[in-house]
């Protein structure tokens, strides 16, 4: 198996037009189980560094239940991974030819997951100082690591787990604030 390149590239904006391509796909796929879908990871952040792999979150009614779609995700292109390390998860992606495009993180609504998903994003659009903190790690982790996936992983497992900490406290702050 050939190693997977490591390429942080610029924000491309056309991020945002490849996300709504799948999140359509993906609620006509689903269809009512789907109860919301979300661009999440960097390049839904404007401006920040990121893979050029498009990160989905997709709510539904029952995890379950999506079992069900496997047959049908995969005839449209999609890997489906099970868990794929994280429970109550069920994991697809994308490839076009050896690149990946799009990974697909499938939680039951109102799951911590969710909420930890979508906070982290929302802290990094709403403090672009951590967020190009973010990217000049992200940049020289896959300089250091240009095929090695998981080292590259690893590289930012402690800023994502501190950031993370970060944005679910200031999150649910903003929640209560109202």
């Amino acid at each position: 198996m050939t190693p997977r390149e490591v390429r942080v590239v610029p924000h491309d904006p056309a991020w945002t037009e490849a996300f709504e391509t799948e999140a359509t796909a993906l609620r006509f796929t689903l269809g009512d189980e789907a109860l919301a879908v979300h661009h999440i990871g960097s390049t839904a952040v404007p401006g920040l560094s990121a893979k050029p792999t498009v990160d989905v979150l997709v709510e539904v009614r029952k995890i379950r239940k999506v079992d069900d779609f496997n047959g049908v995700l995969v005839g449209r292109d999609y890997e489906a991974w099970g868990e794929y390390g994280i429970p109550g998860r069920r994991f697809f992606t994308r490839n076009r030819g050896s690149v990946r495009t799009c990974n697909v993180h499938v939680f039951e609504a109102g799951t911590p997951e969710v909420e930890r998903h979508l906070a982290f994003k929302d802290y990094l659009i709403q403090h672009p100082e951590t967020a190009r903190a973010y990217g000049t790690l992200k940049k020289d982790l896959a300089e250091r690591f240009p095929t090695d996936i998981q080292a590259y992983m690893g590289g930012k497992d402690a800023f994502i787990k501190r950031t993370e900490r970060e944005a679910l406290f200031w999150s649910r702050i903003r929640d209560e604030a109202g």
